[in-house]
């Protein structure tokens, strides 16, 4: 009771989806590629956990999506968020459950990113999906007063612009394989198959805004997947749509180069947040005072004024320094990239680049 459905291949429900294959399963719910037997298309299906209180949650996601494609017939920028279709009820045998339908796309951009990991993505098509993701936020923040609060390539789908291509992400990649899959199909390994005109046809969406919040309305302290997370959100104070931003520039830099900006791991003596905040310091220096004791549980991470109270032995690195001496960019090439990045990972969320201003960064838009 309160826990997943437990859907199974060929199982039909709302007298009109039959289940064909599960697409992914998260902590919160399991998404299903269904065959819609009245329209004759396939659709994804998410199916929340009957847990009490889930509810609650589900419905604020209905009018996230309500909103979003609301919005969309005033705004083309609303076609880089996944459309959603309907939504209705269904009494299981662990309890009630919400079903959220949508069109079906292909995997996640995590799925494409594992066949690239030694180098990252090619920057062509970065930028084109940088692109197309900060063109859905601008649209999120400014026309939905939406924070989506977990952007990562998990929630990045793709799709194709012509069916050939769509049916290939579709049959050929399994999402739930995610990085341990060695994505393989006609012509040997999927990286060399996506190539030039292929990958850049390749089109992606915004996705799941079953963690988004309003504007005007946060309903957590603690948002966004730990490697992606900002610092404001690591040190429990306001967030608002900035914290989408870091978030995007902690994707960028792990499209273009196969690793994570920050990957935090948790030590004997220190937490993974501390180590978060340490390696944060280690890269962009150090923090402001008026923002790291702007709260009233600094003293969590900071015995002074720039003062880790649990690591103290840093590592100073620069950005570009990173991209040409781990990565081999040119000089050249690192200063542009680390010049589109850092106004994305400002300390201060106000004076963080906006999604707009983002675009408008001569680095993408070149």
């Amino acid at each position: 009771t309160g826990g997943h459905h437990p859907m199974q291949e060929g199982e039909v429900f709302n007298t009109r989806y039959q289940a064909l294959h599960k697409l992914g399963c998260g902590t919160f719910a399991t998404v299903w590629l269904c065959q819609d037997t009245r329209r004759k298309k396939q659709v994804a299906v998410k199916v929340l956990q009957s847990r009490e209180g889930f509810a609650e949650t589900a419905q604020d996601e209905v009018a996230f999506l309500r909103c979003v494609s609301c919005m969309k017939k005033k705004d083309r920028a609303g076609e880089n968020i996944v459309c959603f279709l309907d939504d209705f009820r269904m009494i299981g045998e662990n309890g009630f459950h919400i079903l959220l339908w949508r069109v079906a796309l292909g995997p996640s951009l995590r799925c494409l990113m594992g066949n690239y990991t030694a180098q990252g993505l090619p920057l062509p098509f970065v930028k084109k999906s940088l692109q197309q993701v900060l063109a859905g936020l601008h649209f999120l923040h400014k026309r939905c007063r939406i924070i989506h609060a977990d952007i990562k390539p998990e929630n990045v789908l793709l799709y194709g612009c012509n069916k050939s291509l769509q049916r290939l992400l579709t049959d050929t990649l399994d999402g739930d394989q995610r990085t341990q899959a060695r994505l393989k199909g006609a012509g040997g390994d999927l990286g060399n198959q996506f190539e030039e005109s292929d990958l850049m046809s390749i089109e992606v969406k915004i996705a799941d805004l079953g963690s988004a919040c309003w504007t005007y309305k946060p309903f957590s302290k603690e948002i966004q997947t730990q490697p992606y997370r900002a610092l404001e959100v690591l040190l429990g104070l306001d967030y608002s749509t900035p914290a989408d931003i870091w978030s995007t520039a902690c994707l960028a830099f792990e499209m273009a180069t196969g690793e994570c900006l920050f990957d935090p791991q948790p030590g004997k003596y220190f937490s993974r947040d501390d180590d978060h905040v340490a390696r944060i310091i280690e890269l962009l220096g150090r923090i402001p005072p008026q923002i790291a004791f702007s709260w009233n549980k600094s003293t969590k991470f900071f015995s002074r004024p720039g003062a880790l109270l649990r690591l103290s032995r840093l590592s100073p690195r620069s950005l570009s320094g990173i991209l040409a001496d781990r990565h081999g960019w040119t000089p050249r090439e690192a200063a542009a990239f680390a010049a589109f990045l850092l106004p994305a990972l400002h300390y201060a969320p106000e004076r963080r680049a906006s999604a707009a201003q983002s675009l408008h960064h001569a680095w993408i838009a070149a």
